[in-house]
């Protein structure tokens, strides 16, 4: 039967799992896959694994009892293999990866930074602060302009945009990263212009979330900093 692997942990970790359940409906059972430094903790794969709330928080539970007792690589939702064997193979062709990986996140957690700015707020800004923004849209909304020219206004206004999202995306970095022992930027999607995850040693979330709630006070009201964790730090593994 297929396995799903939620972590990996040096077998010197706790590995309480008792109280919790697996993926899937009725819950698997969870269990542990050794080898002579590593332990994986695995379930019976359901034939049918989607992201449902169920499953999804079964995963996180683990992830979050695991953490609390000591480091942990988490793995991402969904992933399966073919069965132990396969698992303990795994742990023994990249033990000293995941041992060192293990070393590198012991004490850390993880914290996911999402930052936005109002639209319409960034708009006004660059009219105000772009002679020849201003002068295009003030020409369009007169009538008298050239049919290029809401074209032009077009580009020009794009081309601020991420001059200035890059720029306080920098900035946002630049106030944080002092805090952070690594860091793992994405793809902002939407209206976000950062998305960023930190990895942050416990001693040191106090001065991160302090700095990040400065932060926040300094951009003001038309920026959103949305700040997720702690987490496993699953961006890190």
């Amino acid at each position: 039967m297929a396995v799903y692997v939620y972590s990996i942990v040096g077998t010197t970790h706790p590995q309480r799992l008792a109280g919790l359940d697996g993926v899937g409906n009725p819950p698997s059972t969870l269990r542990t896959v050794h080898t002579k430094k590593l332990s994986a903790v695995v379930s019976n794969a359901p034939e049918e694994l989607r992201p449902k709330r169920r499953d999804l928080g079964a995963h996180q539970a683990v992830q979050e009892r695991l953490m609390a007792d000591g480091t942990v690589l988490p793995l991402q939702f969904g992933f399966t293999t073919t069965d132990d064997n396969a698992v303990r193979a795994v742990l023994e062709d990249r033990t000293d990866e995941f041992t060192e990986r293990l070393r590198t996140l012991k004490g850390c957690v993880e914290y996911h930074l999402k930052a936005a700015q109002d639209e319409n707020a960034l708009l006004r800004q660059i009219l105000q602060e772009s002679d020849e923004a201003r002068r295009l849209n003030e020409e369009i909304r007169s009538g008298s302009g050239s049919p290029e020219q809401p074209l032009a206004l077009g580009e020009l206004v794009a081309q601020e945009v991420q001059a200035r999202q890059d720029q306080l995306a920098a900035g946002v970095l630049d106030a944080l990263r002092g805090f952070a022992r690594e860091e793992r930027s994405s793809q902002a999607t939407g209206n976000d212009f950062l998305s960023v995850s930190f990895l942050v040693e416990r001693d040191n979330e106090k001065g991160f979330l302090s700095a990040e709630q400065d932060l926040a006070k300094e951009l003001g009201e038309d920026f959103s900093l949305r700040l997720l964790g702690p987490l496993p730090a699953y961006s890190f593994v």
